[in-house]
């Protein structure tokens, strides 16, 4: 017999509302892009994807798609570096600064975005840096290395220091020791991190409106223009994309840290 637990079920249902309260705007938003109307409505009325390619079919668009994919490759590049070896110094010599050493490292995800994206503004606009390829990146690194030193730190903190110790004894520089010990070990925790840097950066919306130029704007930028200026399915069909390229980094991510788990499972017993 099925125990029915009054706090079970209290929890159980508090976790659906939940994600009810979540999921409803997209599947809201995700249908009004087939529709056949030059304004949003829903239910949607009619089915097509002139919208898409519409989108397509733009080069405002296009150029800002391209400048938001050249950002976020960028920023998941100079991510995957920096939170490597971040992580590797705070877990194998940190010493009595670890403690602020991993504060610095969480600190974007505790600051509200829009505080943290005035102070980069400021800096930037101070050094030069603001409207340009060199600030998206190095704002973008900023909110995503928290995510990518989560990642990576699971990973490295299952590694036997002493495998490097044993390589070194054989005459490897650390360096040498880390090249080739433990990172093809953590690699695709490593890869894992580089891809959730690059969904935040090619998501992010708060952000890139305080640095964009009157030019070259990232697309969640684009996106707040056409809002304010020409509602259109539009919107709802670049937010079809940005959900399943969102999907597909987040399953690729699953199936790395898959990979590393069964890495790491199967090394002890060779």
């Amino acid at each position: 017999m099925t125990d029915l637990n009054p706090r079970k079920l209290l929890l159980n249902a508090y976790v659906y509302a939940v994600l009810f309260f979540i999921l409803a705007p997209i599947v809201v938003i995700l249908p009004m892009a087939f529709s056949e109307t030059d304004y949003l409505t829903f239910p949607p009325e009619g089915f097509t994807f002139d919208w898409f390619g519409a989108f397509f079919g733009n080069s405002r668009w296009m150029k800002a798609t391209t400048f938001s994919l050249q950002i976020a490759v960028l920023t998941a590049i100079t991510t995957c570096v920096i939170a490597t070896m971040s992580t590797y110094a705070l877990m194998r010599g940190a010493g009595r600064l670890g403690a602020l050493f991993q504060g610095l490292l969480i600190a974007p995800i505790v600051v509200p975005h829009i505080a943290l994206a005035v102070a980069l503004y400021l800096f930037f606009r101070q050094t030069g840096l603001s409207s340009t390829i060199t600030g998206y990146v190095l704002a973008h690194s900023v909110i995503a290395m928290p995510f990518a030193v989560f990642t990576i730190a699971a990973a490295l903190s299952s590694v036997d220091a002493t495998l490097e110790d044993a390589a070194m004894s054989c005459g490897a520089s650390r360096f040498a020791a880390f090249r080739l010990v433990t990172l093809p070990i953590i690699l695709p925790n490593v890869l894992s991190g580089g891809l959730f840097a690059f969904i935040l950066s090619f998501d992010e919306p708060v952000i890139s409106f305080f640095l964009a130029g009157i030019r070259d704007k990232t697309l969640p930028r684009m996106m707040f223009d056409d809002i304010e200026q020409n509602l259109t399915p539009i919107i709802p069909a670049i937010a079809v994309l940005l959900t399943g390229i969102s999907i597909f980094v987040l399953v690729a991510a699953a199936l790395l840290r898959r990979m590393a788990d069964s890495r790491r499972t199967v090394s002890p017993e060779a």
